[in-house]
C-alpha cells in the first residue's frame, strides 16, 4: 500500500514544466517559424514527460499488469518506480544515484551548455549577416539541433514513459528535415561560402579525423 501520493501533483507538473521550457527558451530564443516548431516539440516532448513524473503515471498504469507479475513487492505509486530503467535493471538503492541517472544529468548539463554556446555565435552571426562558423559551428553544421538532442536523450535516461519514447525518434526525424530545410536556404543566402562550410565541417557528428589531425 501506499498512503503519501507522488503523482496528482499538478503544481509540480506546471513549475517544472516552465522551468525547463524557459530555461530552454532563453538559449534558443525562436524567432522564425521554423525556430518555433523546433522549440515547440521540445516543449511538448517536457509537458509529456513533466506530467508522467508527476501528473499521471500512464506508463506505468498501462505497464501495472507485467510490473506486478514481475516485481510483485514493487510499489506502484512510488516516484521512485517512475524511473524505469533503474526498476527493470534490478537496480537497488535509491534510483537517483544509479549509473544511467548521473548520465543523465551529463547530457542534460552539456546539452544546455551547447544550446548556449551555440546560440551566442549564431546570434553575432545574424547581426553582421554571416555564416556561423565559429564555436560550436567549427565542429558541427547544426549544434542547436544536437542539444535539444542531447537534452531529450537525458530527460529519457532518467525518466522514460511510452508517449516520450515514441516521440523521440519522430522529433529525431523533424529536426533532421528542419537541418535540410535550413541548409537549402542557407545555400541559397552565402552560396560558394556555405558549400565550402558544408565540405569540411560534419551536419551532426563531429569528425574524429579532423580532430585527430587538429591534435
Amino acid at each position: 500500500m501506499h498512503d503519501t501520493p507522488d503523482y496528482g501533483l499538478w503544481t509540480l507538473v506546471i513549475l517544472n514544466s516552465a522551468i525547463f521550457i524557459m530555461f530552454a527558451f532563453s538559449f534558443f530564443k525562436p524567432q522564425t517559424a521554423r525556430d518555433w516548431r523546433t522549440f515547440g516539440a521540445f516543449a511538448a516532448f517536457i509537458v509529456a514527460l513533466f506530467v508522467e513524473m508527476y501528473g499521471f503515471p500512464l506508463t506505468i498504469y498501462l505497464m501495472s499488469g507485467w510490473l506486478q507479475t514481475k516485481f510483485p513487492s514493487l510499489d506502484l505509486l512510488s516516484h521512485n518506480t517512475g524511473h524505469l530503467w533503474s526498476t527493470l535493471l534490478g537496480e537497488k538503492g535509491d534510483p537517483h544515484f544509479g549509473v544511467l541517472h548521473i548520465a543523465s544529468y551529463v547530457f542534460l548539463g552539456f546539452g544546455f551548455y551547447l544550446l548556449s554556446s551555440a546560440w551566442n555565435v549564431l546570434y553575432h552571426a545574424q547581426q553582421r549577416n554571416g555564416l556561423a562558423v565559429s564555436g560550436p559551428y567549427a565542429h558541427i553544421r547544426h549544434p542547436q539541433y544536437v542539444a535539444f538532442v542531447l537534452i531529450l536523450l537525458g530527460f529519457l535516461f532518467q525518466w522514460p514513459t511510452l508517449l516520450t519514447l515514441l516521440m523521440f525518434p519522430i522529433l529525431l526525424v523533424m529536426y533532421a528535415r528542419l537541418a535540410i530545410t535550413e541548409e537549402a536556404q542557407m545555400r541559397k543566402q552565402f552560396g560558394a561560402e556555405f558549400e565550402d562550410y558544408a565540405t569540411r565541417t560534419p551536419r551532426f557528428l563531429p569528425s574524429l579525423r579532423k580532430r585527430l589531425s587538429a591534435t
